[in-house]
């Protein structure tokens, strides 16, 4: 329910009076899901509420380095707007900014009223309506890395990890984190109230995970892009940079962003979990092996969301334990797909193949996209990988970077239309433009490679 909607803005006015917060942060995720925002004095928020804020839509379009990408619908329709309404039935304090509190924002296009078609939450929302069609409701588990970096002067990139230790492998505590950025990490998001329940200190030096429960998917995807919004917002609160990057280092594994998937189905005690059957094939009802072989039919496609980064597919070769290849495999780790051993409630799918620099709204659209639209086919999927995965004799290749994962995408006529025109344009428009601008860069690789000798 978008805020204009909600008669009682007194009401949590008046919460936020009780709770000193005299300012509230509306934040909505761009294209490559990096939170934009704005700041709202606690007496003009109904006036927000009313009105909404504007923003140029180039901000859709605009990349990291503060280019506006050419894409349909900004700068060729001269910088129009979008408005943002606070969605204030997602408000939370901050319990590290005193007197701030912040929420998710509503996009709509001010001349139609309809939804942005560059929205990402929106273009969740529509798939999960295709679901509802079907009598699925579709519930994700995030699993998220990143590394925290501190300042190093004096080096190329002027950061290091934090710590540079070895060796302390999924483990907590002083001897992989020396300064405790992990519990003081963990207590701020628990205080924050977006579900976070385990985290630990991940396989390289600098390297942590922090795990989410699982809810309804457009639940888990506001939370995951709240938590790296969080969680890279407390680094810099500390003069450190935490990166959800998919592989800053070539000497170091890559970060991953796993998606646990099952659905929920109405049965006549209740609603039960869709992708459990102790009487089917490994314990899964046909759906759940649909879904899997959907999944496993559109996964070049997917890899476009999942990996959307020209550095993602750095991520990916033998002995990553990155799934480079189309599989999937019964508790194996090294298939992208992978059945946890779980059966009953906890029946559900992994799928391994996103990086942490995905925006968590297009990975988790196109993920149950691709299982929707398996469980429509209704085919069953190849053998589940034996053993330790990585032999292309066995299993096809993924895309082998981000320009040939876009041509997947494009290619992808049944992802596509169920992902919507709109978006699936934008999207392509500026993440090729993303690959041209990479391709004219020269390299610090390439001087060294090459300066000296050539």
């Amino acid at each position: 329910m978008s805020a204009h909607d909600i008669p009682d803005i007194g009401r949590h006015m008046e919460r936020l009076a009780a709770e000193g917060v005299d300012v509230v942060r509306v934040i909505y995720p761009d294209l490559i899901g990096t939170d934009r925002a704005r700041d709202v004095l606690v007496d003009h928020l109904p006036s927000a509420c009313e009105h909404g804020l504007a923003f140029c839509r180039a901000v859709y379009h605009t990349s990291p380095q503060g280019d506006v990408v050419p894409v349909a619908g900004g700068l060729d329709a001269g910088l129009p707007d979008i408005t943002v309404r606070p969605d204030l039935s997602t408000l939370a304090v901050l319990p590290w900014e005193p007197g701030v509190a912040t929420c998710l924002g509503e996009v709509t296009d001010p001349a139609t009223g309809a939804p942005a078609a560059e929205s990402p939450r929106d273009l969740l929302r529509s798939v999960l309506s295709r679901c509802a069609e079907q009598g699925l409701r579709p519930v994700v588990g995030p699993e998220l890395e990143y590394f925290l970096l501190e300042p190093a002067p004096g080096t190329p990139s002027g950061w290091r990890r934090a710590p540079e230790t070895t060796g302390a492998v999924y483990t907590a505590g002083l001897r992989a984190d020396p300064d405790n950025h992990l519990l003081r990490t963990l207590r701020h998001l628990r205080d924050l109230n977006i579900g976070v329940i385990t985290g630990n200190h991940e396989f390289d030096g600098g390297q942590y995970e922090i795990n989410l429960t699982h809810s309804g998917a457009l639940d888990a995807a506001d939370r995951s892009f709240r938590f790296k919004a969080a969680v890279k917002e407390l680094a810099r609160r500390e003069g450190r940079l935490a990166t959800f990057m998919a592989k800053p280092y070539a000497d170091a594994g890559g970060s991953g962003f796993h998606l646990h998937l099952s659905c929920d189905a109405p049965d006549e005690k209740g609603v039960r979990n869709a992708f459990d059957d102790p009487a089917g094939a490994y314990g899964l009802s046909a759906s759940a092996r649909h879904a899997v072989a959907g999944i496993v039919a559109h996964a070049p496609a997917l890899a476009a969301l999942a990996n959307p980064t020209v550095n993602s597919y750095k991520r990916f070769g033998p002995d990553t334990l990155a799934p480079w290849l189309i599989d999937w495999g019964l508790d194996n780790r090294s298939a992208m797909v992978r059945i946890p051993p779980e059966r009953g409630s906890g029946a559900r799918v992994e799928l391994r193949l996103g990086d942490a620099s995905a925006n968590p709204y297009l990975l988790v659209a196109g993920t149950i996209a691709a299982a929707l639209l398996g469980i429509q086919a209704g085919e069953e999927p190849p053998a589940p990988l034996e053993g330790y995965g990585y032999d292309t004799a066995r299993s096809a290749q993924l895309p082998r970077d981000l320009s040939s994962s876009l041509d997947a995408l494009e290619a992808d006529t049944a992802l596509t239309d169920l992902l919507g025109k709109g978006f699936t344009s934008s999207f392509l428009t500026y993440k090729r433009n993303e690959v041209e601008r990479f391709q004219r860069h020269v390299t610090d690789w390439e001087f060294t490679e090459y300066a000296y000798h050539l």
